[in-house]
């Protein structure tokens, strides 16, 4: 019987397929660099995956900011010694209770102290979009309700790890057009003004919710597609500054800060607490369409990855929580509403973000682990299948 003679010596051979194997996927390594934006998750939904499967969800996209609209004790243990820094919120129904010290320190007491030691909860909104309401009492009562939130951190020595904040609609602008000329509604100042000086007191961000997709949908014929949707355009010059915008939510961001400079601060950092696409509308809501919601949300997390400023403040990154993680189907409203998420609730991505290797498949059905284990399992398998096919060829060759 003839001696099988091989082609490839044995280390030649074991040196391929050291090689092979260097080239296993990073995923399969080591984890990406964590993204620096942060994202809503909120929760007005009956099919949506447990928070544990949320927590996997999040770790696999290496997302280390997570907004809530309230503080879900079952979310907030999920998260234990994670590297996610939450905005845990209060809801509006709950301002008249926060005027009371005694009630505010024990809802921290219930809410956030007992999961600091595991959970980084780094921030707690007093309310959303307030002053976008027409419920007078919540307008009278947001002010001394995050004053005594803040007062219960002072009083527990937790001021220095939770600040105190809340979030703002736009439409408490009057004037955002040009970017410099922004100014906050006449009605409002008597509530807003003081409400800076709290910031400032206490060094807490000013939050706003900013969708140029309201603003195109409102006026289709007189705002330009691709500039509310940062794909190129001739954009537009402020005439007072002539500072360039070459996309809406710039701008926007700008009016704000120009808003509270009129009323004498420069001292407070206006973060994005909400902005967003629907992938579907109703048919009067123009706009509304996976692919413009996969350009606006893709295109907005290259620019965060460029950690780029606006125009007026270039050298302070955006500081954003994009609207949202998953479709939300029992929120009231028109269908835009249900069809803010970046995924529907079985994990399956709604439209590709461009966020390539950051968004691995079947992150809700796995583990983080577990999906290691499928695609490098899946690449071991790719390799031996090689291995095989050199010794076949090998065999037909003697």
């Amino acid at each position: 019987m003839a001696k099988i003679r091989s082609v490839i010596p044995p280390s030649s051979f074991f040196f391929t397929l050291f090689f092979l194997l260097l080239t296993i996927p990073d995923s399969c390594l080591q984890q990406i660099q964590a993204l620096e934006f942060g994202i809503n998750y909120g929760q007005i939904a009956n099919n949506l995956p447990s928070p544990s499967r949320v927590a996997s969800l999040i770790k696999s996209l290496n997302v280390t900011r997570i907004k809530l609209y309230d503080a879900d004790p079952n979310v907030l243990q999920a998260f234990s010694n994670s590297n996610v820094e939450f905005v845990i919120g209060l809801g509006n129904e709950n301002l008249q209770n926060m005027r009371d010290p005694s009630k505010a320190q024990s809802w921290i007491q219930q809410n956030v102290q007992p999961y600091l030691s595991a959970t980084q909860i780094t921030c707690i909104t007093v309310g959303n979009e307030v002053f976008g309401s027409n419920d007078t009492n919540s307008v009278q009562n947001l002010l001394p309700a995050m004053q005594s939130v803040y007062n219960a951190l002072l009083t527990l020595g937790l001021q220095q790890q939770v600040t105190v904040t809340t979030a703002h609609s736009f439409n408490i602008l009057a004037i955002s057009y040009p970017p410099s000329s922004g100014a906050f509604r006449e009605d409002l100042i008597p509530y807003i003004q003081p409400l800076l000086n709290f910031h400032a007191q206490v060094k807490s961000p000013f939050l706003i919710n900013a969708y140029p997709f309201f603003a195109y949908k409102g006026s289709p014929n007189d705002v330009s597609l691709n500039y509310v949707l940062f794909q190129p355009n001739s954009g537009m010059v402020d005439p007072n500054t002539n500072l360039h915008y070459d996309n809406m939510l710039y701008a926007q961001i700008d009016a704000v800060y120009a808003a509270i400079k009129r009323l004498g601060h420069t001292d407070i950092e206006v973060r994005i607490s909400e902005t967003g696409w629907p992938s579907k509308g109703d048919p009067d809501e123009i706009g509304a369409s996976p692919e413009n919601a996969m350009l606006y949300n893709g295109n907005l997390l290259k620019r965060i990855e460029m950690k780029q400023g606006t125009p007026a403040k270039p050298s302070v990154p955006i500081h954003i929580y994009v609207f949202a993680l998953f479709n939300e189907d029992l929120k009231p409203g028109p269908t835009s509403e249900r069809n803010y998420g970046l995924y529907y609730p079985d994990g399956t991505p709604v439209y590709n973000v461009g966020l390539q290797g950051y968004l691995p498949e079947m992150v809700v059905q796995y583990s983080a682990s577990q999906c290691n284990h499928v695609v490098c399992g899946g690449f071991l398998v790719y390799v031996l299948a090689i291995a095989c096919l050199v010794s076949a060829w090998e065999l037909s060759r003697s």
